[in-house]
């Protein structure tokens, strides 16, 4: 996969229109695009891909949405749906409303290219420039530049995602081939917790952090997905022991 540097296309006339009809006032995005611009450039992220191949989603978009999907806690399934579906990504990205986005996979893939060549660091590198040349950051100012932070979060919700996608396909399994033994293990939450699937909604929708809760709620919700798991696999145990 191959990427030749483009300029930042302006944001189409129609997206502009639309967004500013629905937030009159703006959100962080909007603000975020009309004070910083674009923020990334292809040429930031050229040597992350050879010079022939199929050519590649504009990385500097790519950047952007990795960042987004880390302040809203997002998947790679649901930050690539929100690319096709929010109208204050699709400005702050340059795309027209009727853009399909990309496949989900393509995040995941930009992400290995940067870690493969140490690049994390031009994420946050980026940002310190723009905000010194606005005059918001003393130039000998001890400013916090790690990056690696950001996707190793990820990369953690796309894992624990996986966990919980797993244990949504065996229930449904377990539906289709035995469905009376599926009765008499299943709890009322858990049409909420495996019903819909996860890149529908904010991910996990039971274990959400909240102001009360302000610590991370990732290790709550997991031991809850893994207290699940141990019941059906308890009563498999008492019907197969050993097996």
């Amino acid at each position: 996969m191959s990427m030749k540097p483009q300029p930042i296309p302006e944001i189409p006339a129609e997206t502009a229109r639309v967004v500013h009809a629905v937030f009159p006032k703006g959100n962080i995005y909007i603000h975020l695009r009309d004070t910083l611009g674009a923020i990334y450039q292809d040429e930031l992220f050229a040597d992350l891909y050879p010079d022939r191949g199929q050519p590649a989603y504009a990385p500097w978009r790519l950047a952007l949405v990795t960042v987004f999907q880390f302040m809203e806690n997002l998947t790679d399934r649901q930050a690539a749906d929100a690319v096709r579906s929010r109208l204050d990504w699709k400005y702050a990205l340059s795309l027209e409303l009727t853009d399909p986005g990309f496949d989900h996979t393509v995040l995941s893939e930009f992400r290995t290219r940067l870690v493969a060549l140490t690049a994390e660091e031009r994420f946050l590198d980026a940002v310190l420039t723009l905000c010194k040349e606005h005059g918001w950051l003393k130039a000998r100012g001890r400013q916090r530049t790690d990056s690696t932070h950001v996707l190793a979060k990820i990369r953690a919700l796309n894992r624990a995602e996986c966990v919980v996608e797993t244990l949504r396909h065996a229930l449904n399994v377990l539906a289709v081939v035995a469905p009376d033994w599926l009765r008499s293990q299943v709890q009322p939450e858990w049409l909420e917790r495996y019903g819909p699937r996860e890149s529908r909604i904010p991910f996990p929708l039971w274990g959400r952090q909240t102001k009360a809760s302000p610590a991370s709620s990732r290790p709550r919700w997991m031991g809850i997905a893994g207290s699940d798991t141990n019941r059906p696999n308890k009563s498999l145990d008492a019907v197969y022991p050993g097996g």
